[in-house]
Order: C-alpha cells, then sequence, then structure tokens
C-alpha cells in the first residue's frame, strides 16, 4: 500500500490507496470468481494491521454500504473481525476490522474451495459422457 497526506481542517492523516501490484491481486481474485468489493477489501486488509471502515471506504475507492455488504461477505467466510472503539467526538462508536487469520490461510481455504468446485464439475461432465456412451 501507498501512503498519501490528507489535510482535514487542521489534522493530517495518512490514508493508504492501492498499488498497480494490489489492484493485480484484487483483479486476480474477482477472476476466480470472488466479488470485486470482497476482493478490494480483502487486499486492503491484508496490507494493514488494522483499519476503521471509514479507512476502507478512502483505501478502496468504495462507498459505505459496499464496504458494509463486502465485511459481511468476509464475516461470513470469518475471515475478518471487529472491535468497537469510542468516537473522537461524542456518536456511534467506530468499528475497527483486521483479517482474523493470516492472508495465506485465507488464500488456502480458497484454493481448496476451488479444487473442490472444479473436481465437482469434472464429476458432471463425466456423468454426462456416461449417458452418452
Amino acid at each position: 500500500m501507498a501512503y498519501y497526506e490528507a489535510v482535514q481542517t487542521m489534522k493530517s492523516r495518512k490514508v493508504m490507496y492501492f498499488t498497480p501490484r494490489e489492484e493485480e491481486f484484487a483483479d486476480l481474485l474477482v477472476r476466480i470468481g470472488m466479488k470485486k468489493n470482497v476482493a478490494k477489501v480483502l487486499v486492503y486488509l491484508a496490507h494493514t494491521a488494522e483499519a476503521t471502515s471509514r479507512d476502507i471506504e478512502r483505501g478502496t475507492d468504495l462507498r459505505q454500504p459496499e464496504v458494509s455488504i463486502a465485511m459481511a461477505n468476509m464475516m461470513e467466510q470469518r475471515w475478518v473481525e471487529n472491535r468497537e472503539t469510542k468516537a473522537e467526538n461524542k456518536g456511534r462508536p467506530v468499528k475497527i476490522y483486521k483479517l482474523s487469520q493470516p492472508i495465506g490461510e485465507i488464500m488456502d481455504g480458497i484454493e481448496r474451495e476451488k479444487r473442490a468446485e472444479a473436481t465437482n464439475q469434472l464429476n458432471l461432465i463425466q456423468q454426462l459422457r456416461d449417458y452418452i456412451s
């Protein structure tokens, strides 16, 4: 991830954004069947210890509802965990997200799933061949 400085009313804040290599990583995930928004959030979280929803929105160039849907999908897969912390000023607590396991282990799980899908498809093709033999 690369950084740029964002100046916000008397505050300076570092915001991460994708490098071409990370864009390629996300694109490869999409090409194997992952939803684009999930792929972008996964790549973002793989390159940071933890992040708020707002950080993820800025870093992935996704809107809040897109990040929420991606997070729900990732929570269902048990790839991400969150905690809440008090907001700087009054208001709702802020959720902070991080991967629940190393990206390598997540990729291992994706590989197992894709291998099982491929095996299933090949078995179905063999069943079809049995019908025409």
